[in-house]
């Protein structure tokens, strides 16, 4: 006999399309200089602690830090720390990081073109 109970669809389906996966994303990117920090370092091939803060001089150290060490979990950030005195760390972009960063890249034009002056 078969099922007669209807297959039911996600919440988040739009025409079959189901817009679910978008939450892990938004989640790791949606917090506070997220986006910036993954097209800075996607900017350059390895960055410095220090280096990373310089280009966001708004952004206190420890917000940085968070937010690095929640790339480097989520696999987008790659983190290599030499034993050397004094001690360096550098970070980079990983290959699921660089893709993050180059999907980023139009939305940056975007804004840099409809940006408009307060």
């Amino acid at each position: 006999m078969a099922d007669s109970t209807p297959t039911p669809t996600r919440a988040c389906d739009v025409d079959g399309t189901c817009y679910c996966p978008l939450t892990g994303v938004i989640d790791v990117l949606g917090r506070k200089y997220a986006m910036q920090l993954i097209s800075i370092i996607g900017a350059h091939e390895t960055l410095r602690f220090a280096e990373i803060e310089s280009h966001l001089p708004g952004a206190s150290s420890s917000t940085v830090s968070r937010r690095l060490d929640e790339f480097e979990e989520a696999g987008l950030l790659s983190r290599t720390q030499y034993d050397e005195i004094p001690p360096r760390v550098e970070y980079s972009l990983t290959a699921d990081g660089r893709e993050v960063s180059d999907r980023l890249e139009p939305l940056l034009e975007w804004a840099e073109a409809n940006e408009t002056e307060s």
